[in-house]
């Protein structure tokens, strides 16, 4: 591999096609292109360090650009070991000169590595997914936590992490919780979720969904759009929850609802979206239908405890790229899709790119809140100003060639008059 710039990626050959990835993601990506445009005027992010652990896609690389164009100096690395875009990260090292650590199919030790390498980048601003880079420093490299401005955090898991960081009066800088965004949870993680995970498990298994019985583990809005897509498809579809709201909420939409040691028994196709260890756990695998698949759709492996099922299996087969067979002892078997790692992201490409569009307005203007407000705010957790939101979604619907009413005056003083 010849190139200038220190990195590791699979083949810096692969980088024109990564490009013509990146461009065609762009193209359906309005509201960051104006942002990028903005960018590139004000230069926000001039003289700045900016690392970002984040899944390696035609996605995220065009974030990465845009906080490049607004002065940015950039290095990326991989949140997942298996989701990386080869080419994308080709094209990102040839083509625009920020540095990629991140090979789709690596070790756990390398992506280790990898994570330690934008830490050794001495970041002033941070882009995590998963709050991998975040809990590392604060557990290896506390010596970086003052000169950090803050951090964006993309999902539901991170945000429970530094939630629980915040609580313990650990959390050494700002953070803000792009999932928390109205034009982050209400679309990305419904429709981009719900549409992605479905992808996955087809190109994995080529099984039709219609007639079969689906079990979604969380009804969180992630667990909405997987419920949905799969509704739509033709499935019976399973609820398993343990926040009442949630369940209720679900048996209102129509769903069965029932806890997940009940649906085990029933279910044809299990997927789990909690943000949570061992959801699936051995003894439910162990009581599923002979021929059942099961896939995760939450940040982290550890979802469908398949790392204990090995020891009730005889034998692992792979059937196909990201699918796998466990022969039980029991005489049955299972068949695991993507290793138990994000099914939407190792065995497809993740969401399409209009809806991460939103996601990664917020990000770039999340990353610029923090850096206006330098020195201004306390080491907590916090979600953008609701005008932040507003605002994606009136260039959003722009883009869409989408009009909306807009209130009289008189409305407007009715709105805010308590009097009759």
């Amino acid at each position: 591999m010849i190139t200038d710039i220190k990195c590791d990626i699979k083949d810096i050959n692969l980088a024109p096609q990564g490009k013509k990835q990146i461009d065609w993601a762009f193209k359906d990506m309005p509201v960051l292109r104006s942002i990028r445009e903005r960018f590139i005027k004000e230069q926000p992010f001039k003289g700045l360090k900016l690392s970002a652990c984040v899944h390696v896609t035609k996605e995220t690389a065009a974030l990465c650009t845009v906080m490049q164009a607004g002065g940015a100096d950039a290095i990326l690395v991989a949140s997942n070991p298996l989701s990386t875009q080869d080419d994308v990260a080709a094209a990102l090292v040839k083509y625009y000169n920020i540095p990629v650590y991140a090979i789709a199919g690596e070790s756990v030790d390398t992506y280790k590595k990898h994570i330690e390498e934008a830490i050794n980048f001495n970041p002033d601003i941070i882009i995590d997914d998963g709050c991998d880079m975040v809990s590392t420093i604060h557990e290896k490299r506390p010596d970086l936590i003052g000169k950090i401005i803050g951090s964006t955090e993309e999902t539901t898991t991170g945000i429970i992490r530094l939630k629980a960081m915040e609580a313990q009066g650990t959390l050494g800088f700002p953070a803000v919780g792009v999932n928390t965004s109205l034009t982050k949870h209400l679309y990305d993680n419904r429709y981009g979720t719900g549409q992605s995970s479905f992808d996955g498990v087809m190109r994995a298994a080529n099984i039709l969904v219609a007639g079969k019985t689906v079990v979604v583990s969380g009804y969180g809005w992630c667990g909405k759009g997987v419920a949905l897509r799969a509704k739509a498809l033709g499935a019976n579809v399973i609820v398993c929850e343990v926040d009442p709201l949630k369940a209720l909420e679900a048996a209102m939409e129509g769903y069965r609802v029932m806890p997940i040691a009940k649906a085990a028994l029933e279910g044809d196709i299990f997927l789990t979206v909690t943000g949570d260890k061992h959801v699936v756990d051995v003894e439910h695998l162990l009581s599923m239908k002979d021929g059942a698949f099961v896939g995760n759709v939450g940040h982290f492996d550890w979802e469908v405890n398949v790392g204990d099922l090995k020891a009730h299996t005889k034998e692992i087969k792979e059937i196909r790229p990201n699918l796998e067979e466990y022969v039980l002892n029991n005489g049955k078997s299972i068949y695991v899709i993507a290793q138990g790692r994000l099914v939407n992201l190792v065995a497809a490409e993740g969401h399409p790119a209009s809806v991460m569009d939103m996601s990664f307005a917020n990000q770039a203007l999340g990353i610029e809140f923090l850096v206006k407000n330098k020195g201004k705010l306390e080491n907590k957790l916090y979600t953008l100003p609701q005008e932040v939101d507003y605002k994606i979604a009136e260039l959003k619907l722009k883009s869409m060639g989408i009009e909306i009413d807009t209130l009289t005056e008189e409305q407007e003083k009715y709105l805010n008059s308590w009097k009759i």
